[in-house]
C-alpha cells in the first residue's frame, strides 16, 4: 500500500513546486543588492571613451539605471516604451550598454532614439557582473544616496511604469531620500 501512496504524493508535491513557480512573475526577481549601496564602477561613456561615469556620479538625485545591449530582442521591443519614459522627465535615466560594441551600440541609439542622459560602456560586463545583472534587459531605481531601491528584470511596459515605477519615483521625492 506505502508504495502506490510513496509515488503519488512525490507527484502532488512536484506538481504543487510547478504551479506555484508558474505564478511567479519572472520580472519580480529579488535582488540581494536591494537597500545597499550601488556596486563601485568606473566606466567610460559609450559616446566619448574619454569621460567617465563611476557610482558617485549616481548621488544626489534619484535615478533610473537601464541595462541594455544591441544583440537583446527585448531592448528592441523595450525602446518605444523607454522613450516615452524619458520624455516625461520623471529622472534622469542612465544608459548601461552591456557586453556590446561600441559602434553598434552609438549606431543603435543614433538610429532609434536616445533616452539616456548618458550611456555606459561596460564592454567587458564586468561592472555588469557586479550589478548582479544576468540578462538585459534590467532596470534598476537607484535613490539620492546611491542606494539600489528597485530592481526589474525583462522588459519594461506602461503597466509597469505605472505601477511600479512611478509611485516608487513619488514616494521617494516625497519622502526626500
Amino acid at each position: 500500500m506505502n508504495r502506490f501512496y510513496l509515488p503519488l504524493l512525490i507527484l502532488f508535491l512536484v506538481g504543487g513546486l510547478f504551479w506555484v513557480g508558474l505564478s511567479l512573475n519572472p520580472g519580480l526577481v529579488p535582488s540581494p543588492l536591494i537597500g545597499k549601496p550601488a556596486p563601485a564602477f568606473d566606466l567610460p561613456l559609450l559616446g566619448d571613451a574619454e569621460q567617465r561615469f563611476t557610482a558617485e556620479d549616481l548621488k544626489g538625485r534619484v535615478t533610473m539605471v537601464h541595462v541594455w545591449a544591441t544583440w537583446c530582442v527585448s531592448c528592441r521591443a523595450e525602446h518605444p516604451v523607454l522613450m516615452n519614459f524619458a520624455r516625461r522627465n520623471l529622472v534622469p535615466v542612465i544608459g548601461f550598454n552591456y557586453r556590446d560594441e561600441r559602434d553598434a551600440a552609438v549606431n543603435w541609439l543614433r538610429t532609434l532614439g536616445d533616452p539616456y542622459e548618458r550611456t555606459l560602456f561596460d564592454s567587458s560586463g564586468q561592472a555588469g557582473i557586479d550589478w548582479g545583472v544576468y540578462g538585459t534587459p534590467e532596470t534598476f531605481i537607484v535613490d539620492r544616496n546611491g542606494i539600489i531601491r528597485y530592481k526589474h528584470v525583462g522588459p519594461l511596459s506602461e503597466e509597469i511604469i505605472e505601477s511600479h515605477l512611478v509611485p516608487l519615483l513619488v514616494r521617494l521625492a516625497e519622502e526626500g531620500i
